[in-house]
């Protein structure tokens, strides 16, 4: 379900929260929909229950997932706008990166080609580069 880098200087908490939230924002995980419990994910990624409590905590303080009580934790609807705002970051964050790639020489034609790789790649297809 999750590949934690336990060498990284990232903490585990925060490796989760991003592969959670990735999930999410993909839709992998649908609104409402009951995430793992601590005590099975801890035992699955055989880490600290504490450390899967403390993303779960992160996560609900962000309002990407609800807890209720007695049943467990639950995947929040995201509203529209949530994606419009990431979009638009992005978006100013590829314009920089597209600039400075431009500028440093690299060809149209060869960023073009990394968008289709990574067009293929989210999609899962082959990619033989």
């Amino acid at each position: 379900m999750f590949e934690l880098d336990i060498r990284s200087r990232q903490p585990i908490y925060e490796q989760l929260v991003e592969k959670m939230k990735e999930l999410i924002i993909h839709e992998v995980w649908q609104p409402h929909e009951q995430l793992p419990s601590v005590r099975l994910l801890a035992k699955e990624l055989t880490i600290n229950p504490n450390t899967i409590q403390k993303a779960y905590r992160e996560l609900e303080h962000q309002g990407y997932i609800y807890s209720i009580p007695g049943k467990g934790s639950f995947v929040a609807p995201q509203p529209p706008s949530m994606n419009q705002e990431k979009a638009a970051t992005m978006k100013q964050q590829m314009f920089k990166l597209l600039c400075e790639a431009l500028y440093i020489g690299m060809a149209k034609e060869e960023l073009l080609a990394l968008v289709e790789a990574a067009e293929q790649t989210v999609k899962g297809e082959k990619n033989d580069d």
